[in-house]
């Protein structure tokens, strides 16, 4: 069972992030960016000229790894499930640097016996040259197997504020992107080498037909849906991107975003996989900044 003192006051130590231009390019390919290869929008992320960083590649730094299968924390990993993910950008990430990582739990919410728990990690990128805050993400675990663990601690934080309902009316934009049948071999390689997205007998035991695209990969494709849809591939306009996932991606499938305008600087987001009639993200918030 979990043991919310431990949980809750874990510390982290900072991870130094350094990442180049190449690494820049690496993700934005690997989020599919680059598969109209003469797009000059798409080149501004996948070739040296003009280079600008995918703003989600932020999630992908400065991650403290796999905490909570330390036996310390009494959690159920194996039924530890990557529930939502936000980022806010404070400024655009540049194309290259060194960034601080700084993790905490920001909140441990019992849903009761049978029901699971909800933890929450907040973490700030900071530049390590001038100190500066760059971005602040938001990683929502689903422990689906530590419910109950206020009955013995006495204590459990409120729970995480929901992602607003989606809206009930047809979306204003949509937009399909497809994803190549070698995507979470290609996506692994930004630093996520979990065999779930390459092993097919790891995927069938998880119970998956073949290994599964990463989330976070799913995740920067939303990034591109809504650069390529409503920011011309501007990504010093993003401001932030929540979205909760309800169903992985396989690799070679073509996922089809959804977008409605709430005002001028905030939309929400659905994908959905139509081949499979699945939502793969859903409950998405958008803000941009509307110039």
């Amino acid at each position: 069972m979990i043991d919310y003192q431990v949980v809750k006051n874990w510390v982290f130590d900072d991870v130094r992030c350094v990442y180049t231009a190449r690494d820049s390019m690496l993700y934005a390919l690997a989020i599919g960016i680059g598969a109209e290869p003469t797009d000059p929008y798409q080149l501004r992320y996948a070739y040296e000229k003009n280079l600008q960083a995918v703003p989600t590649m932020a999630t992908i730094m400065g991650a403290p790894g796999a905490w909570w299968r330390d036996s310390r924390t009494g959690a159920d990993a194996v039924k530890l499930v990557h529930g939502e993910q936000g980022l806010r950008l404070i400024r655009p990430l540049s194309v290259n640097g060194t960034l601080i990582a700084k993790n905490r739990v920001h909140s441990l919410s019992d849903k009761g016996e049978g029901r699971g728990a909800i933890g929450v990690v907040m973490r700030d990128l900071v530049d390590a040259e001038t100190g500066e805050l760059v971005a602040q993400s938001r990683n929502v675990s689903f422990l689906r197997g530590d419910g109950g663990f206020s009955a013995v601690s006495g204590i459990s934080d409120p729970f995480p504020e929901p992602l607003p309902r989606m809206p009930e009316e047809p979306a204003h934009l949509t937009i399909q992107l497809s994803t190549l049948p070698q995507a979470a071999l290609l996506y692994r390689l930004t630093g996520d080498l979990n065999p779930l997205h390459a092993d097919p007998e790891v995927a069938s035991a998880a119970g998956f037909r073949q290994p599964i695209l990463h989330g976070l990969c799913t995740y920067g494709m939303a990034c591109h849906a809504v650069l390529r849809a409503v920011l011309r591939y501007d990504a010093a306009r993003l401001r932030a991107l929540a979205v909760r996932f309800t169903s992985p991606v396989y690799p070679g499938e073509d996922v089809h975003f959804e977008l409605w305008r709430v005002d001028a600087g905030t939309m929400r987001l659905r994908a959905r996989v139509n081949a499979r009639n699945a939502i793969v993200l859903d409950n998405g918030v958008v803000e941009i900044d509307s110039q």
